[in-house]
Formats: structure tokens, sequence, C-alpha cells
């Protein structure tokens, strides 16, 4: 063999060896995400893998060509938010998490009309879901004094929508902190939450793995929660699929039946101007529906003490609608047939009902929708369109806890 051909296999074999080493090398780079010290105290009490489990989301083709922003989010933020949401040490007594009242199979909704606190009692009001909007779009916006919050991003300004059926809250973070402290739903000061949390093993691993040092604050506690729930992109339905190839909710969607269809249209012509059309934005943050009022909850009214407020409730994104029963602030209706027949002719005269419920012809007297039966058939099939059934099984949003 002559010493040219030697040289280039000494240097084929050498830039085999270096290759297959940095494969090594990024194998277990991967499959080292914890070390063995760390990973051995997430098993006692943690079902997670020892690798990197991606929070980002991916919206719809729909919304990007609309652009719709994408939040950036902390995966290692976003995976303690997870553990932090399904974990009962945030209550007084260690009896419920916030997923008790937000289940993933329900879109992160309850299923009772109010959801039982801590100790026992009734919350006020019936849970809203967490998995109903697009993804993080109620997530920012202004507080109620009207000003910007600092994660606000230029052009989001749009996506002012707040949560609770009051709105008292503009963030995640707001809400966290308001539930953690709430006499009924978990009653947990959130400095003395902070302390408690300090001394459990695995929170030290994965505080110090989401922001460098294990300590465990107040601001960081509601910030993961944020990131974990801004993390609920639900954009895997019948409507987004139709979206994507007709880029108007307007059009004759193709994968629909003819029934669906019918349901858009009705849709589009009865609720949109309140709900929206494209299921990612809304027209309408609050309002008054004509609710018969069955007690004395004045709704946003109890907030900014207007007497214009009075009887207005958050008007809920519509996603994953079916999931999410019962509806309304308070829970009355038991399904979606109920809801469809409140609009249809059930409306009630309030002060302060929404102008597009009342009679055009007569302001002080509410609309007649009357629809037919065949008309509600076809809403109601058509709200089934927009059940996301890959978001209520994604393991990354599950409960995380070995029980």
């Amino acid at each position: 063999m002559t010493p040219i051909l030697t040289r280039l296999g000494l240097l084929c074999l050498l830039s085999m060896t270096l290759f297959s080493s940095c494969i090594q090398d990024r194998e277990e780079i991967t499959a080292s995400f914890y070390t063995p010290e760390d990973y051995a105290v997430l098993e006692r009490s943690l079902n997670l893998p020892n690798d990197r489990i991606s929070y980002q989301a991916e919206l719809a083709p729909h919304m990007e060509f609309n652009s719709i922003p994408i939040p950036e989010l902390s995966d290692t933020k976003a995976l303690l938010g997870r553990v932090l949401f399904y974990d009962t040490h945030l209550s007084r007594n260690n009896a419920v998490s916030c997923a008790s009242c937000h289940k993933q199979e329900l879109a992160f909704a309850d299923d009772v009309a109010k959801s039982k606190g801590f100790d026992g009692e009734l919350t006020k009001r019936n849970s809203l879901a967490l998995a109903a909007t697009v993804s993080f779009t109620s997530s920012y916006g202004t507080d109620l004094s009207g000003n910007t919050l600092a994660n606000l991003p230029d052009n989001q300004s749009a996506f002012g929508a707040g949560f609770f059926w009051d709105e008292r809250a503009r963030t995640v973070a707001d809400q966290s902190r308001l539930t953690i402290q709430d006499d009924v739903e978990m009653g947990m000061n959130l400095a003395d939450l902070s302390r408690k949390l300090a001394d459990v093993d695995y929170y030290q691993v994965l505080f110090r793995k989401a922001y460098g040092s294990p300590a465990v604050t107040e601001d960081r506690i509601l910030e993961a929660l944020q990131e974990f729930v801004n993390s609920f992109v639900s954009t895997h339905t019948k409507f987004d699929e139709g979206m994507n190839r007709h880029n108007s909710s307007g059009a004759v969607f193709s994968n629909f039946t003819e029934q669906e269809n019918i349901g858009k249209k009705l849709f589009l012509e009865n609720c949109s101007s309140c709900h929206g059309s494209n299921m990612t934005t809304q027209f309408e943050r609050v309002a008054n529906n004509g609710l018969a009022i069955l007690d004395n909850d004045l709704g946003v009214g109890g907030v900014t003490g207007s007497i214009l407020d009075r009887g207005k409730f958050k008007v809920p994104f519509l996603r994953n609608v079916a999931l999410t029963a019962p509806y309304m602030h308070d829970g009355r209706f038991a399904s979606l047939e109920e809801v469809i027949d409140h609009y249809s002719e059930n409306i009630e005269m309030h002060n302060n009902l929404d102008f597009r419920l009342r009679d055009p012809n007569d302001t002080n007297q509410p609309m007649r929708m009357n629809f037919s039966q065949a008309e509600k058939d076809a809403l109601l099939a058509f709200l089934y369109t927009l059940t996301d059934n890959e978001l209520i099984y994604e393991e990354k949003f599950s409960d995380p806890f070995i029980r």
C-alpha cells in the first residue's frame, strides 16, 4: 500500500472516529437533561422523561397568514408551571390543585356548575375553560386602570381580554395569584406558599433548572404557571382545517358536512358579532346576554362599580365549547342545546342588555331569533367542529405526579 493511500485511510478512520464521538456526545446530552442526582429526586414523585419537553406554540397556518403573534415560552419554566398546576401543595390543606377545577379532558374546565374549594365550599362562579382560547391571546393586555402591561407585545393590544367572568385579572399570573389566595378556592398566602414549596425536594431541582437557582419566590411561581397555561395551543379542530383550506370563515368549507356549513352560516349571521368569526379573535369582551337574574351577582359591575356594567360578564372564547358544560357564569345550562334555546327564544330584558340582543324594531324588548329545530341542530353540529381532540390527550399537559 502506498504512503498516500495509508495517509488517506488514517484520515478517513480519524474522521469516522470524530463523527462517531460527536454523535455519542449529542446522544448523551439529549439523554441527560437532568443530572443523575437531580433525576433521582424527580423520579420519587414525578413521572417525567429525562429530556427536554418542548412547550413551544405552533399556530395553525390560517393564523400565521393573518399575522397572529406566537408567544416566546421557556420550556423549563412551562414544565415547572405544569408541576405547580397539578400540585395540591398550592392549597392551604393540600386538598386541591389548579387542575382540580381545570381538567385537561374538559379543555381545562370543570364539569360542575360551581367547583369545590380547598375546604369543600363552592366557588362563586363556574370555572372557565383555560384552553378555550387559541392559545395565549388572553394572557396579555392592560390592567383595569388601562396601564399597559410589561409583557404586552406592540402588536398584541387587540388581545386585551381578561380572566375570570368579571375580567378582574388581566394576565394568567394575576389570575393565578387571586385564585391561590382566594379564601374559598385555595386559601394560600403566596409568601407562605413560597416557603412551603422551598422545602419540597423536586422544586429545588425544577426551580434551579428553570431559573438558575433553587430560590422559590412568588414571582417565579406565578410566571411559571403563566408559561404553562400560555402553552395551551388549541388549533387541531375541524374548523381550523376548514380555515386552513379556505382562509375565510365565510367560505363553504369542503371538509364540513352540509349541516355543519349551515350551522356555520347561522353562527356568522347571529353570533359572530360578539364571539368573532375566526375563533381566534373576538369582537366583544364583556356583555349582558339577557339571562334571567337568579342572584345578586353584579359581574363586571362589581369590579368597576359602574351601574352600566351591572350584569355584564365575560364573552368566552368558544373553542372546545362542546367539552366545557355546564355553561354561563353560574353554570345554569347543562347542555349546548339549552344555550341555543336561550338565544333563540329566551333572552330576557335587562337595562344593560347588549344592543345586539335587542329587538331592532323595539329596543326596549329582547330579540327573538326563533331558530327552527333544523337550525338549532345545525348550530350544534357547527359548535362540535370547534373541538380539539389532540390537546385533551397531549401528554405534556397531563398530570406529572405519581399517584
